[in-house]
C-alpha cells in the first residue's frame, strides 16, 4: 500500500479530537486507502487493535447493514470494554439515518471517529445543523502530480524528466488505480470508464431516479466536451436545442448538482477583482480527473489548453486552495487560489510562441496592485521570463516546486 503523506498530515492534527472527520471525493479516487493508512498510523502512535474499528459499508458482510436500527445493533456489538474506541466507517452514506448514529456516538461514548463517502450530500445543511462545529471535511482527490510520481517510484520504475512525465500523466489522469500497475492506455481507459459508469448508473441514475438515461448522457458528453470553457446552463440548453431536443431549465441544473454531488465535476465560480465579489454568471466546469474525458469522450480530441487548466485546478483543490476565476475589468484570469490568508494568480497556456499569446496571458494581471504571487504557467522550457513582477513558470516544475 503506498502512502499519501498529503492527506495523512490534513488528518493527523485531528486524531483524538473531538471533531468527526469527513474524507469525501469521486469513487475509486483513494479515499478508502487513506482510511486504512489512517487505521495503520493510529496503531503507529500506540493504539491497540482491538480499540480500531474498521468498516466498509460496501463490502459483502456489511451488506445487511443499511438502516439506522441496523447500524446501532452494529456498533452495540463492537463497542465492548472501557477506553476509548476508534471507528472507521467508509461509504457511511451506504447507512440510511447513520448522521443520528454519529452523532449519538459522539455525544455519549469515548470514540474518535473517521467517515469516508462517494457524495458532497455528507456535508448537506441536515448533517450541518446536526453536527455544527464538530466536524473536519477533508477532500481526497486522485492523485496529482508529484502523487503520480510517487506511486511510480514506489513500483521500481525509474522517473524520467518532468516534461516527459507530465506527458504521461496529462494522458492518462490521476486514477490511482492505474499507478498501481503497468497498464496500457487502452485498458486504462476501460478502468475509468468501468469507474464512471458505476458512478453515472449507481450513484445517479438509480439513486436519483433518472429515466432518460440517454438525454443524461448528451449533457455529460457536452460538458466533457467543454471543459475550460466558460459555461452555463443556458448554453447545454441551446446545444439540446440544436439537435432538436428539449429539457427544462431546472432539470439541467439538477444533472448539474447531481454530478457535481459525486465529484464527476467541479464548477469554478467567477471572482470580480474589481469588485471584490462572487458573480452568479459564466462559471467553468472541471473534471473530477481528466482520465475520464479520455475514457468517455475517446482519444481523438484536442483540447490541451482545457486539460492543462483541468490538471491545475485539481491540483490546487488537492492541496486545500480554495479556488475561483477571475475577471479583472474586461480580461480574465484562470485562476485565484486561496489558502490560510495567501492568495496567488494564475494564468495557464500551451506556450507563449506568439505575440497576442504573450500580451493576453500577461495582460490579464494589469492593475491589480496587490503583492501576491502570479504566475504564467505554459509548457514552455526554455522562455522563463518574468514581466511586471509576473513569473513565467514551466508547468510540471510549478506543480513540483511550488506547490
Amino acid at each position: 500500500m503506498i502512502e499519501r503523506p498529503l492527506y495523512l498530515e490534513k488528518i493527523e492534527p485531528y486524531i483524538d479530537q473531538p471533531l468527526i472527520k469527513i474524507l469525501t471525493g469521486i469513487r475509486r479516487g483513494g479515499k478508502s486507502t487513506v482510511l486504512e493508512q489512517v487505521r495503520d498510523l493510529l496503531v503507529k502512535r500506540g493504539v491497540s487493535i482491538e480499540k480500531i474499528v474498521h468498516v466498509n459499508f460496501e463490502r459483502y458482510s456489511y451488506l445487511n447493514v443499511r438502516t439506522k436500527e441496523e447500524f446501532m445493533k452494529l456498533i452495540g456489538g463492537i463497542l465492548a470494554g472501557e477506553g476509548r474506541h476508534y471507528l472507521l466507517f467508509d461509504e457511511i452514506q451506504n447507512v440510511e439515518g447513520w448522521e443520528e448514529v454519529v452523532n449519538g456516538l459522539l455525544a455519549e461514548k469515548d470514540v474518535d471517529i473517521y467517515l469516508t463517502g462517494s457524495n458532497s450530500k455528507l456535508l448537506s445543511s441536515e448533517l450541518s445543523t446536526l453536527l455544527t462545529g464538530r466536524f473536519i471535511n477533508i477532500r481526497v482527490s486522485t492523485l496529482n502530480f508529484q502523487e503520480f510520481l510517487d506511486f511510480k517510484k514506489a513500483r521500481g520504475r525509474e522517473i524520467g524528466n518532468p516534461a516527459e512525465e507530465f506527458e504521461d500523466y496529462m494522458v492518462r489522469g490521476g486514477f490511482p488505480l492505474l499507478s498501481i500497475a503497468d497498464y496500457t492506455l487502452e485498458q486504462g481507459d476501460e478502468i475509468v470508464a468501468d469507474v464512471y459508469n458505476s458512478i453515472l448508473f449507481r450513484d445517479l441514475v438509480r439513486r436519483k431516479g433518472i429515466r432518460n438515461t440517454e438525454l443524461l448522457s448528451r449533457i455529460v458528453k457536452y460538458v466533457f466536451d467543454n471543459i475550460g470553457n466558460n459555461f452555463s446552463a443556458k448554453t447545454i440548453g441551446d446545444y439540446l436545442k440544436s439537435e432538436r431536443r428539449t429539457l427544462k431549465m431546472e432539470t439541467v441544473y439538477n444533472y448539474l448538482d447531481w454530478l457535481e454531488e459525486v465529484y464527476v465535476i467541479s464548477r469554478a465560480k467567477r471572482y470580480d477583482v474589481r469588485g471584490k465579489e462572487i458573480l452568479k454568471t459564466n462559471e467553468k466546469i472541471f473534471l473530477g480527473d481528466v482520465g475520464l474525458l479520455y475514457a468517455i469522450n475517446g482519444r481523438n480530441i484536442s483540447m490541451r489548453p482545457g486539460i492543462l487548466e483541468n490538471i491545475v485546478y485539481n491540483e490546487l483543490i488537492s492541496h486545500g486552495y480554495n479556488v475561483h476565476i477571475g475577471k479583472n475589468r474586461e480580461k480574465e484570469i484562470d485562476f485565484i487560489a486561496e489558502k490560510n490568508g495567501d492568495k496567488m494568480y494564475l494564468q495557464v497556456a500551451l506556450t507563449l510562441s506568439e505575440q497576442k499569446t504573450i500580451e493576453r496571458e500577461f495582460g490579464a494581471f494589469e492593475g491589480i496592485g496587490d503583492n501576491y504571487a502570479k504566475y504564467v504557467l505554459t509548457l514552455d522550457k526554455i522562455w522563463g521570463q518574468d514581466r511586471d513582477g509576473v513569473k513565467q513558470k514551466f508547468l510540471p516544475d510549478f506543480l513540483l516546486e511550488e506547490l
